[in-house]
């Protein structure tokens, strides 16, 4: 055995020594290892992005996205990275795609998928109400989609008298369309004017406001009121003044339901019976001639 053989057989043994070949292996490690994490996270990826920007319910065609070359540590689980299942898919609703933005899952859905939102908020036991409005009565185009309102009923009784009263309050706004159905609000390149506010309210007050609005005799006139501040914005859609209630009740016709199912029976049993008698009839005409 030579002396250098001996010499390094002594360094290996040294603790010191190898504790300090370990460290540097270590930092070796670390450093390629993060050196290529890095490499990898911004190193561009190609990614389809908006060509321009796209409104709510648009078809995207193939002149709507492009590509772009993006960190792909920037491109997250939710980003669409295929062009083809981006183009013949529609942006979702009350979803602007700005130009240049990346298209994520949740900003396109299926003609089929489409909804009108208005309609998929009403609630249980509600029925959808359209209310005519225009750019006065929603103060200036100034009652969005979420907010709460009132409805208010101007009136002349019977002597002339005009009467003015919260009919209907804490009512809970569910689209503002313009009178070609499109939302207000949805398309940032069109100034759209409001003619109808969806909201859903019960049944009861369904019928009560329907009723109201056909009182052309008493000029009853039904408009919007912003919610008070300080009301319960999570309190539920009520009548609030029993006396207009009672105005409407008093001044229009009740139809029960059983009396109409008391009317359909009627009719059908009227219609039975003048079809067993023509039946009858023809069948004693058909005797009377194979006798003859």
């Amino acid at each position: 055995m030579n002396s250098f053989t001996v010499t390094l057989n002594r360094f290996l043994r040294n603790k010191n020594t190898v504790t300090i070949i370990g460290v540097v292996l270590v930092l070796v490690i670390l450093y390629f290892g993060y050196s290529t994490t890095i490499k990898n996270a911004v190193t561009p990826v190609s990614v389809p992005v908006a060509a321009t920007t796209i409104q709510p319910r648009t078809l995207i065609t193939e002149e709507m996205v492009t590509t772009t070359d993006i960190a792909a540590k920037a491109v997250s689980d939710d980003v669409i990275t295929s062009t083809g299942a981006i183009i013949g898919k529609y942006s979702n609703v009350n979803s602007v795609i700005p130009k240049g933005s990346m298209f994520y899952s949740a900003l396109l859905t299926t003609a089929k998928e489409l909804p009108d939102s208005a309609f998929v908020k009403v609630g249980k036991n509600e029925v959808p109400y359209n209310f005519p409005v225009n750019m006065d009565t929603t103060y200036g185009n100034s009652m969005y989609p979420g907010n709460k309102i009132d409805i208010y009923m101007k009136a002349e009784n019977t002597d002339g008298q005009i009467m003015v009263g919260k009919l209907v309050e804490n009512i809970e706004i569910l689209a503002v369309k313009d009178s070609n159905g499109k939302h207000v609000f949805e398309n940032t390149e069109e100034d759209r004017v409001p003619a109808f506010l969806i909201f859903g309210v019960s049944e009861e007050i369904n019928i009560l406001m329907r009723k109201a609005s056909y009182m052309d005799s008493f000029a009853v006139e039904l408009f919007p009121v912003p919610h008070g501040q300080k009301a319960d914005t999570t309190g539920k859609t009520q009548v609030s003044t029993q006396y207009l209630k009672d105005f409407i009740n008093a001044n229009t016709v009740l139809i029960p339901e059983e009396n109409k199912t008391e009317e359909i029976t009627t009719e059908e049993n009227n219609a039975n019976e003048n079809n067993n008698n023509a039946t009858a009839n023809n069948a004693n005409n058909n005797a009377g001639t194979a006798q003859q």
